[in-house]
């Protein structure tokens, strides 16, 4: 799928994403959802299923941080509180361990409330607006949506769909 580059563009790739993994995601077995089966975000370690979705939903919810936080006139924080962009390993460790106890179903629950808030946050933007100018460093604001929302989906799904053929 081609990089989203308008509105509609944007729209369309997230909600195709997340369709195409969340089907791949109902064929996750119920047993093996908190082993550790796929390739983690740290090189060396191993993440589960339910990690992969915890993993998601934290990019999400960044997402309508960073936009919440620019609402209410407060400073960046790229692209997590005491994060920095070299520090993305350990962000994502604190999203596995933000949801360590959630089920498999709240998980994948949060997921879906997490892409529609997203959805909802896109739909309250001009295609000027999110296309038109740099919104972070070169980037517009509809490709840092497009970075943290449809591209993981998309690299989401390629590890769970490897991961289900060795099955």
């Amino acid at each position: 799928m081609a990089v989203p580059a308008t509105k509609d563009d944007l729209l369309a790739a997230i909600e195709k994403t997340f369709t195409q993994l969340d089907k791949d995601l109902d064929r996750v077995p119920a047993d093996a959802t908190r082993e550790p089966v796929l390739e983690g975000h740290v090189k060396g370690t191993a993440m589960s299923p339910a990690d992969l979705v915890a993993y998601l939903i934290g990019w999400n919810q960044q997402v309508l941080t960073w936009h919440r936080r620019r609402a209410e006139g407060l400073p960046d924080e790229f692209p997590a509180h005491g994060i920095k962009w070299n520090e993305l390993g350990v962000l994502a460790q604190r999203y596995y361990a933000e949801h360590a106890s959630d089920s498999w179903d709240s998980l994948r629950a949060q997921l879906l409330d997490a892409k529609n808030q997203s959805i909802t946050l896109i739909q309250s933007y001009s295609n000027e607006e999110l296309y038109g100018e740099p919104w972070y460093g070169k980037w517009t604001m509809g490709r840092m949506i497009s970075f943290n929302t449809s591209s993981p989906y998309t690299n989401a799904r390629g590890r769970i769909r490897a991961w289900l053929r060795t099955l």
